[in-house]
């Protein structure tokens, strides 16, 4: 995974967008956005920053100076969210952020947003790109994942062969996902299921030829689950899989960040036990 040095990129909101009714998407304007490096991966994301009431920052925002003169508690907090788009040309950063009322930090503050006020992040980082080499691809993920998928599937080579499972509350939340590769995309609604339940069962189902290049991503109970599935009980190679938890049900950023090294040698040293077996 590659991470931009930690510069904070000031923009602000052109214009805001409602594609489902839990989704707000937010395009972003301004003079830094010019050379910013999105296009190597389909799973570009930038950390937005959200200022902890009452802190004074300097001007420019520097997030070394603030870490370094600041107490941590006065620290921005970060969110982390997918590129859903970046038109260098027209110079316009797209991000999709799931809205569920007030719950949370970043989509209230989405949804507030107007044109015009200023937002602020750090990155792009990136991993994924679907290889042009794989026999087909798997991309698997609930509505945090919907953005990185969407971009994946614009960039499939043209035939590529695509299996596409994507849970969501419901059928208002589902999106034109377009691409130049033969796709064959499942919607699964939730409802009063636990997230990603819906998501195992489909994957266990599935026929497995070789050669997959595989992109699982979403609620890391789900994806644990998966994991294993597909590097123990499906055999596919860590070289050809891409796979985290981007959120923890019952845990803030705060915390799932915090915990989620430890949670990854868990689930390796699971898998490793699992091969042996």
């Amino acid at each position: 995974m590659t991470d931009r040095p930690k510069k904070v990129t000031s923009t602000h909101v052109v214009r805001i967008g409602r594609p489902t009714p839990h989704v707000v998407r937010l395009v972003l304007g301004g003079d830094e956005l010019a050379g910013l490096p999105v296009g190597e991966f389909t799973d570009h994301y930038i950390k937005f920053l959200f200022p902890v009431p009452g802190a004074v920052y300097p001007e420019p925002i520097d997030l070394a100076v603030i870490r370094r003169e600041l107490p941590a508690a006065q620290w921005p907090r970060l969110r982390a969210y997918t590129v859903r788009a970046f038109d260098a040309n027209a110079g316009e950063l797209t991000v999709d952020v799931v809205y569920h009322g007030d719950e949370g930090l970043a989509g209230p503050w989405a949804a507030a947003l107007r044109p015009g006020d200023p937002v602020h992040f750090v990155g792009p980082g990136g991993a994924y790109a679907p290889s042009p080499d794989a026999d087909w691809h798997l991309l698997v993920g609930d509505e945090s994942a919907l953005p990185a998928i969407a971009v994946a599937l614009e960039r499939l080579p043209a035939g590529a062969p695509a299996t596409v499972l994507v849970e969501t509350s419901g059928p208002d939340e589902e999106q034109p996902l377009p691409s130049p590769g033969q796709v064959r995309l499942t919607w699964l609604h939730r409802g009063d299921r636990p997230v990603g339940a819906a998501l195992v069962e489909a994957v266990r189902a599935l026929d497995f030829p070789p050669g997959v290049h595989a992109f699982v991503h979403g609620e890391a109970a789900f994806v644990r689950e998966l994991r294993r599935l597909l590097r123990v009980d499906r055999g596919v190679p860590r070289q050809q899989l891409s796979i985290s938890g981007y959120w923890r049900r019952g845990v803030d950023d705060e915390g799932w960040r915090a915990s989620k090294a430890e949670w990854n040698r868990q689930v390796e040293a699971e898998e490793s036990v699992a091969t042996l077996a």
